[in-house]
């Protein structure tokens, strides 16, 4: 069993115990921390607590992550959003608010279950719960994936991920105005030794770059499209909060007075590859939800 340690800081006071651990992990459903809170797996300052329990500041939070269960991928029909396809690669729009591959917690619903459901040739490099996931957005971002359906398109389009020759472009609404047109952020990323669930700046971290233009300013807000050089978990919303202007609606990275989106404000728009087999290169646009769509307009009506 692993055993994961948790401090409460200033923004987390006075929250509810399972809103403070499902929001330090995305994976894991405030239904999950519930059921290990019941369990006896989540001590505060080395005593059990309930699920209403609510943190005071430098609380110690200890939960202990049972072991995960063998799994099998259930394939489930949906409507999935997808750009391409052919017998080597899938190109699928994922929506806000849908885990990519199943995991504790998330063992359904997820785009891999879809996926199942849609094609049952997908690469197996990654296992049974991750079939043809090449990389991965979080959650609550929305935007374009690729999918290998094959062990040869998968190990391809990894490389060309490492050859940092993948074009990915994110929009993204920061809170500030950004004073420059454009920018790169060249700081590497690691795990916080201080909460272990969240990524951060440090010296030793792996290498990680990304550059940013701003699109549009708003009154206390801006507009910026950013590209991956690096593809760190969690690197634009931790890069932007390192410079200063942390994603809208972000519940780990931005501050608690934000706007109400139930999440980051991200959205993966652009994406282009060499094909693994024919070696032409592909790109796709995916334009922005309603829901970014809205926001951008009741930020401009407010200017």
């Amino acid at each position: 069993m692993e055993k994961i340690n948790h401090i409460v800081n200033d923004e987390q006071v006075n929250e509810r115990i399972d809103k403070v651990l499902s929001s330090i992990n995305n994976e894991w459903s405030r239904t999950q921390v519930q059921q290990w809170i019941k369990d006896g797996q989540v001590l505060v300052n080395g005593k059990k607590i309930k699920t209403n329990y609510k943190g005071s500041l430098d609380d110690h939070i200890e939960i202990t992550i049972p072991e995960p269960e063998e799994l099998d991928v259930i394939p489930e029909e949906m409507n999935l959003d997808i750009y391409y396809e052919d017998g080597d690669v899938l190109v699928v729009n994922k929506p806000k608010g849908m885990v990519v591959h199943p995991a504790p917690g998330h063992l359904t619903g997820t785009l891999v279950n879809g996926l199942m459901a849609h094609c049952t040739d997908l690469s197996g490099i990654n296992g049974v719960l991750r079939p043809g996931i090449v990389h991965r957005i979080d959650k609550d971002t929305s935007g374009l994936l690729m999918v290998a359906k094959n062990d040869i398109a998968h190990e391809s389009l990894v490389n060309q991920l490492v050859e940092k020759t993948v074009t990915r472009k994110y929009r993204a609404i920061v809170h500030g105005n950004i004073p420059h047109d454009h920018g790169t952020i060249d700081a590497p990323i690691a795990r916080d030794p201080k909460d272990r669930q969240s990524m951060t700046v440090v010296d030793n971290g792996k290498h990680a770059v990304t550059h940013f233009q701003v699109l549009e300013r708003f009154k206390d807000f801006t507009l910026v499209e950013c590209q991956l050089e690096t593809g760190r978990t969690h690197q634009i919303r931790v890069h932007m909060k390192y410079i200063g202007y942390p994603l809208a609606g972000d519940p780990k990275y931005g501050p608690r007075k934000t706007l109400q989106i139930d999440g980051q404000a991200l959205h993966a728009g652009i994406l282009g590859f060499t094909h693994p087999r024919t070696e032409e290169y592909l790109e796709f646009e995916a334009p922005l939800p309603s829901y970014f769509e809205e926001l951008l307009e009741t930020l401009r009506n407010n200017r």
